[in-house]
């Protein structure tokens, strides 16, 4: 199994067990789940933003990626 794989399922793991599920909720609820930009703010916020969500996204998909692999 490759490294990408072991971190995969390391991801799923972790975020399978209750404290894992609370922080995943609550970084969506910060990133995923908030406006990207608001009318008037400084363009930069809504790269900003965009940076912190591919965090969360990237997270979810090691997730998946992880379910099915173990």
């Amino acid at each position: 199994m490759s490294e990408k794989e072991d971190l995969d399922i390391s991801f799923a793991k972790i975020f399978a067990t209750p404290s894992g599920q609370n922080v995943l909720s609550y970084l969506r609820k910060r990133t995923i789940e908030q406006p990207g930009w608001i009318p008037g703010s400084d363009s930069s916020n809504g790269y900003f933003h965009e940076g912190k969500c591919s965090i969360v996204r990237e997270i979810e998909v090691r997730i998946e990626k992880g379910k099915n692999r173990s």
